[in-house]
């Protein structure tokens, strides 16, 4: 019996990628998954979805739903891809109509002066830039929005989505961003409703 069972258990590692490990997750009481790199996997907790759409935007457009934390790619015919998205914390919140001035695959950070400033005032201190990868807090692609501060962007923090955390950018798992990115261009008219 016993030698039976420790077979069952190396056939079960073995059976398992090596790229692939979990990890409990307190705050959702769920088991996450790690990538090669060691941070969590780019899979979104709120599964994209093709819905039907009526709103008064154009084919095209993106619709940001803050309260509902929820990004719409407006499609033809009646049609958006919906996904779930992290919004800009109490105090970090905003509204308005934007473009897409600029697109980045594994972009590099640089935290602005006023993220640098409020987050030495906690204690903590952030690098004045870092290269873009798997650990980079903008995740696998970014999308900057007009010549603010704010960005569509994934995230390497994907039980972060349905949330608000954000300095008031809009964050996305990276399977969802890298799908969204693929999908649009410079220039797209991107709406953020509260």
């Amino acid at each position: 019996m016993f030698r039976l069972l420790g077979v069952m258990l190396a056939a079960a590692v073995v059976a398992t990628p090596a790229s692939a490990s979990r990890f409990f997750d307190p705050v959702t009481r769920e088991w996450k998954e790690y990538s090669a790199y060691g941070v969590p996997s780019g899979k979104s907790p709120i599964p994209r979805e093709r819905v039907s759409y009526d709103g008064p935007y154009a084919p095209g457009t993106i619709v940001i739903d803050t309260g509902e934390r929820r990004l719409y790619h407006v499609l033809p015919g009646g049609r958006a891809m919906k996904y779930g998205i992290g919004v800009g914390r109490e105090g970090f919140q905003w509204a308005g109509t934007k473009n897409i001035t600029r697109k980045a695959e594994w972009p590099g950070w640089t935290p602005p002066p006023q993220m640098i400033a409020r987050e030495r005032r906690k204690g903590r201190k952030l690098p004045a830039y870092m290269e873009g990868g798997p650990n980079n807090p903008l995740g696998a692609r970014a999308m900057y929005l007009g010549s603010s501060l704010y960005r569509i962007h994934g995230s390497n923090e994907p039980w972060t989505i349905g949330t608000a955390v954000s300095s008031g950018c809009i964050r996305m798992a990276n399977d969802d961003v890298i799908h969204l990115y693929d999908n649009v261009k410079v220039g797209t008219r991107v709406v953020v409703k509260r």
